[in-house]
């Protein structure tokens, strides 16, 4: 009788264990979730931002040949 009792009470301190690391881990993953949420990635730049791609209308850059270039540097 007293190791059926020794089994139930492992059992359900591994059971408290695993419950309460998973509760810790998800909530975790809201809290970060909730950081990432309220950043605002596409905000306008400050400070010295300079802006990098410029997509103009000339022949020179259409896009078969900017596709081109892109195939041959792989960049």
């Amino acid at each position: 009788m007293v190791s059926w009792m020794k089994i139930v009470w492992n059992t359900a301190k591994v059971f408290l264990a695993f419950s309460l690391c998973t509760l810790v881990f998800y909530f975790g993953l809201l809290w970060i979730n909730q950081e990432y949420e309220n950043y605002h990635k596409y905000d306008e730049p400050k400070g010295k931002a300079v802006k990098v791609f410029n997509l103009s209308t000339d022949k020179d850059s259409n896009i078969i040949k900017r596709l081109f270039y892109f195939y041959q540097t792989g960049e």
